[in-house]
């Protein structure tokens, strides 16, 4: 019985040995998943004509989430003033081919330092420049002689208001001088004839007394007094 015991201890301690080594071992595994987004290409913006001014530009961005691509075609201003240009010289019509070119104002400046100016309304030569100096809202914009014509017009403007303004003033102070004098004048004047009258009177009170006496006197002192009362 005792020996019955025993196995029976044996066998439950190596059931719950093995139990406890099954629950403790764990099982791991990794699962790679590519989630990349394909990649935005730029779409291709091909020009075949040649007498087309324009190019093509293409660009494209490309993020973990959204990817945006476009293509956009940009006109040439300049290259289409030079085709128009050929095409009238070429039908013979020269001057609007100059007139043409003459839209860009460097092309304008240019002409116009070579004293070739560019045509006015038909007209050329002296009669285009006076055109453009009487209508210089008719320039090209950006022209560097008219900018630097207008600086220069300002500045002389400038100039000139200040000369008037520094003329008035010293104007002004002048005929504060005259007027200062005059009333100076006009007061010595008044003073001058008040003694005047003071010495006429003393003179005639004096001819008066001494020929209280003698009639012959007596006229000679009345026309005296005649005379300077004048």
């Amino acid at each position: 019985m005792k020996y019955i015991f025993i196995l029976i201890l044996l066998l439950t301690s190596c059931t719950f040995t093995v139990a406890d080594a099954a629950d403790s071992n764990t099982v791991s595994s990794t699962v790679v998943t590519n989630n990349t987004p394909p990649t935005a290409n730029s779409p291709s913006v091909v020009v075949n004509n040649s007498d087309v001014c324009t190019s093509g530009y293409s660009g494209s961005v490309q993020t973990q989430v959204l990817g945006i691509s476009s293509g956009v075609t940009i006109k040439d201003a300049n290259c289409e003033m030079i085709k128009l240009s050929r095409s009238l010289f070429g039908m013979g019509m020269k001057v609007a081919a100059v007139s043409t070119l003459c839209t860009d104002s460097r092309i304008f400046d240019a002409m116009w330092m070579a004293a070739t100016y560019c045509p006015y309304m038909g007209a050329i030569g002296e009669d285009a420049k006076q055109g453009w100096l009487d209508n210089p809202h008719m320039v090209p914009e950006g022209s560097q002689v008219f900018i630097a014509m207008a600086k220069q017009e300002k500045e002389l403007k400038i100039i000139k208001e200040q000369e008037a303004i520094k003329q008035a003033k010293e104007d002004k102070l002048k005929q504060q001088e005259i007027a200062k004098e005059e009333k100076e004048k006009l007061k010595q004047e008044k003073k001058l004839e008040k003694q005047k009258q003071k010495e006429k009177k003393q003179l005639l009170k004096e001819l008066t007394v001494e020929g209280k006496h003698d009639n012959a006197k007596k006229l000679i002192i009345s026309g005296l007094a005649l005379l300077l009362l004048l």
